[in-house]
């Protein structure tokens, strides 16, 4: 099986799985018990958690919060940051951050949606606009997850502190972290992670909070995870994302170079009398969006997946629906947006499966054409 779905989700790693493995068969202790062995899963998680912070900020001046995943991360950034007046986001962004935007207007909070450009980056100028002294959340998606396209969010961060120096800036990072350099400056406040999208296990993810800022509890309990997030702490999968992004910190330079050949390599073995080009080339490595326009992308998923090759139509969270919200965004047609195939890949990903994938990809389009 060729697998080139990873912006979905990636196999989990399996050296970090073996690492963590104690945290399942023998060191299981609840890390607020007062005992010995609670005390040594305590002092792992905070090593975890030192790590990880360490990957993409400054320990003293950016904290750590560990989540379920991705989604929570997004949530609890917006329904605290999101306190009054208007709230300022993209329409280029994952469900998790555009939903709970739009869900703001039922809690007496106005949405504001900035337009995208063909490439899927938020529109800064539109964006900016946006603002006034009443936002009190600005969200910018990190790197787009449906065409990879790179929003320059430390520039966009520091505008819109200079127009309002109150506002809160937000970044869903989920598509960014371990995969593209990332070093998070003083005018982010927040930012979304999630660990089954570097060789981590779903229902893990972290919010990185700025020091000093307050924002509210996402659950209420014990206290945990600095009183942000109560409940007993999911070590196995902390632990299990720690020692994954070890690993793809360790490697990330030269991952994403290699990686960028590989997505520039299936590009040009794909038909381009059949697949248009989505994503821009200097966009995340990982991700190359195509459309085989006039045809359809679910079955052309379905035909990959019966000659082994795995590809998704865009964003697994927006499966559902028939056409992509964020590409139609960018002002694509209906034929276009019909065919789309995104592509996206993982350390893992070799160059015969690349070669292999594109071949795929031809001889399915051509059948589904000879077929209109």
């Amino acid at each position: 099986m060729i697998y080139l779905d990873n912006a979905a989700t990636t196999a989990p790693d399996r050296e970090a799985l073996a690492r963590a493995e104690t945290f399942l068969s023998e060191n299981y202790y609840n890390p607020s018990a007062i005992y010995g062995g609670g005390f040594s899963v305590h002092t792992a998680l905070k090593e975890a958690r030192e790590g990880l912070l360490s990957r993409i900020a400054d320990p003293a001046k950016f904290e750590l919060i560990f989540t379920s995943g991705g989604t929570e991360s997004d949530d609890h950034a917006v329904f605290s940051g999101a306190r009054r007046g208007n709230a300022v986001t993209t329409k280029g962004e994952h469900a998790a951050v555009f939903e709970s935007v739009t869900e703001l207007k039922n809690r007496g909070i106005e949405p504001r949606f900035a337009p995208l450009l063909p490439d899927g980056r938020v529109d800064g100028g539109a964006l900016i606009d946006l603002v006034d002294e009443k936002t009190s959340l600005v969200s910018v998606v990190h790197v787009n997850n449906e065409t990879g396209a790179v929003n320059d969010i430390f520039a966009l961060a520091r505008a819109v502190k200079q127009k309002n120096p109150r506002a809160l800036f937000h970044s869903d990072g989920v598509q960014a972290f371990g995969k593209i350099p990332v070093r998070l400056s003083g005018d982010i406040d927040l930012y979304s992670v999630s660990a089954h999208k570097i060789g981590g296990l779903k229902g893990t993810g972290a919010l990185f909070k700025r020091k000093n800022l307050q924002i509210a509890p996402f659950l209420y309990g014990g206290g945990q995870e600095g009183g942000m997030r109560s409940g007993t702490e999911n070590v196995f999968g902390i632990m299990v994302f720690a020692f994954a992004a070890e690993k793809k910190f360790a490697s990330l330079k030269e991952d994403g170079e290699r990686i960028a050949r590989l997505r520039e390599m299936l590009w040009e073995g794909l038909d381009h009398g059949i697949f248009t080009r989505l994503s821009p080339e200097n966009g995340s490595p990982y991700i190359l969006s195509t459309s085989a326009s006039g045809m359809r992308g679910e079955v052309l998923v379905r035909m990959l997946w019966e000659r082994g090759v795995v590809a998704g139509t865009g964003s697994a969270c927006s499966s559902r629906k028939r056409y992509s919200r964020v590409l139609a965004a960018c002002g694509y047609g209906e034929d276009v947006l019909d065919g789309v195939l995104r592509w996206s890949f993982s350390p893992a990903t070799t160059k015969e499966e690349v070669i292999e994938a594109a071949k795929h990809a031809n001889e399915a389009a051509s059948s589904f054409k000879d077929k209109l």
